[in-house]
């Protein structure tokens, strides 16, 4: 799929990658940051997300030669204060930021679903058009919001990043690898596909991480730095990314690091 595709269907290319370098403590097993081989899929609620949720890890994931691709679930529409804007104005705005940050990470490949944003359900269409992309691209891994993620310490998870992540998981399993179910893509020549493996993002319950000292972590720093119309110019994220990288990446043994909430469908 290319990045100028914005509907609910899409094409691209995926093609098969080294896994991700072991890293941290790997007395207890093979190391938790070894994804299974074969491209890699994010899905996020809006833009943005991405890049917060696992922006360092997509830009290791390319820098170890991974293909990877991003949908973008929403529109966007009601990231901001202002009610007086446009939504096509707030959206395309929003868009053309999300490409310019991946663009940051190495990754090229984005569709934006534009569901309506603040409105978000778990339901069949949304499903559907996840079960599409999944079955198209044909990722290894899945990348998504955790849906059980809900109340944090003075902060209450967005209901879209919930039901973001609920019909993702919907669309690993049962929908994308039952040829069974929705018959009308095997006849756009989207045969069933099974995901290996989930990675949760914005998680409390984090069993996996990836190293992002270095060049991943700037490259995370340099695409947040581009969602200009989310950013408050009198916070400084540079400073809190840093610390929450270095503070995810104490468990695992890591300068610094993103933590998931791993599930293996299978090997």
């Amino acid at each position: 799929m290319t990045d100028d595709k914005e509907q609910q269907e899409g094409t691209g290319e995926a093609g098969m990658a080294p896994d991700v370098a072991g890293e941290g403590q790997t007395d207890k097993g093979p190391s938790p940051t070894a994804l299974p081989e074969g491209p890699v899929l994010v899905v996020a609620a809006h833009p943005d997300d991405p890049d917060f949720g696992c922006g360092g890890a997509m830009a290791r994931l390319v820098q170890e030669g991974r293909q990877v691709a991003v949908v973008v679930v929403t529109d966007g529409t009601e990231g901001g204060e202002d009610p007086d804007i446009p939504d096509e104005e707030l959206r395309d705005r929003r868009e053309g930021e999300q490409r310019a940050a991946l663009q940051e990470l190495g990754v090229h490949e984005v569709a934006f679903l534009r569901f309506p944003d603040g409105r978000l359900q778990p339901a069949l269409d949304v499903r559907h058009a996840l079960t599409r992309l999944i079955r198209y691209y044909r990722p290894a891994t899945v990348f998504a919001h955790d849906p059980t993620a809900h109340l944090f310490d003075g902060y209450i998870n967005h209901p879209d990043h919930r039901a973001a992540g609920l019909v993702t998981l919907d669309a690993v399993f049962p929908s994308a690898g039952n040829p069974r179910a929705f018959r009308d893509l095997l006849a756009e020549g989207l045969p069933a596909h099974k995901v290996k493996a989930v990675y949760l993002f914005y998680t409390a319950h984090a069993n996996a991480w990836i190293d992002i000292a270095g060049a991943p972590l700037e490259r995370k720093l340099a695409g947040l730095s581009r969602h200009q119309s989310q950013l408050n110019p009198e916070w400084d994220y540079t400073v809190w990314i840093r610390e929450e990288a270095a503070r995810t990446g104490k468990e695992p043994g890591l300068e610094a690091a993103e933590g998931f909430r791993r599930i293996t469908l299978g090997d």
